[in-house]
């Protein structure tokens, strides 16, 4: 059904729960945190008949190791190049050579031509894993179910820093046991931090306007207001996954 011209759709606000992002995880409007992980991948077809077996039971391993849920996300994408040809271009304007600079030109063009030639897509996979203000080891039974209460149907106020620190820390524990067990399987983990995830929640929820303008580097934002330090992420400038 079609939205009438003088109705409005909700904006992506209102339908992600989304309240900070304070050292790369995410806390939620219903008393949760996220920490996201990104995952590398291997190729299992060109693994031995043993070497499947043996990431298989791993695999298998893992997973009933695991006493708190974690979702699994493949995220799909056309590939962006953009940053790799800005860095080309800035380093073919530094050279000094003629003949390497009319190279580096070339080369440019032709990837450029070769990207807008078809649909050249990249996959990225990730692990979320979830922390609920309500599974704290030190709430006794009453206390997490007024918690629980408290968070139906209205968002929670912001965690204080004493509250927050404390529940990361849980968090942080499932996290480190999640990359052990998939370090085990032979995979390459690394937990997002600030910006990285801003930059999954924006091209999630922008999926054509993210191709085209990418998220500025909240870490040279100026905010005058700014009260939290610790929004400020570090500087993860030599991961592959991060778009500046």
């Amino acid at each position: 059904m079609m939205l009438e011209k003088n109705q409005k759709g909700k904006p992506s606000q209102d339908l992600v729960q989304l309240l900070a992002v304070r050292d790369g995880v995410a806390v939620l409007g219903n008393n949760t945190l996220r920490a996201t992980l990104i995952v590398s991948s291997l190729n299992f077809a060109l693994k031995s008949e043993e070497e499947q077996d043996a990431i298989i039971y791993a695999f298998q391993g893992f997973l009933n190791s695991l006493d708190f849920p974690v979702q699994i996300l493949v995220m799909s994408r056309k590939l962006d190049i953009t940053p790799y040809l800005e860095e080309l271009g800035a380093l073919k304007d530094q050279q000094k050579n003629e003949l390497l600079r009319l190279q580096m030109a070339e080369y440019i063009n032709f990837i450029s031509e070769l990207v807008k030639g078809g649909n050249i897509m990249t996959k990225t996979f990730f692990v979320t894993v979830s922390f609920a203000m309500t599974q704290s080891r030190q709430l006794n039974a009453l206390e997490k179910l007024t918690k629980s209460m408290q968070g139906i149907g209205k968002s929670r106020k912001p965690f204080t820093d004493t509250e927050f620190e404390h529940y990361k820390k849980q968090l942080m524990q499932r996290v480190e046991q999640v990359a052990v067990g998939l370090r085990g399987v032979g995979l390459r983990v690394a937990p997002l931090q600030t910006q990285e995830v801003l930059e999954l929640f924006y091209s999630m929820l922008n999926p054509r306007t993210s191709r085209n303008l990418r998220l500025h580097n909240v870490a040279k934002l100026d905010v005058k207001e700014a009260t939290a330090p610790d929004l400020v992420s570090n500087d993860r400038a030599d991961q592959p996954w991060v778009s500046r």
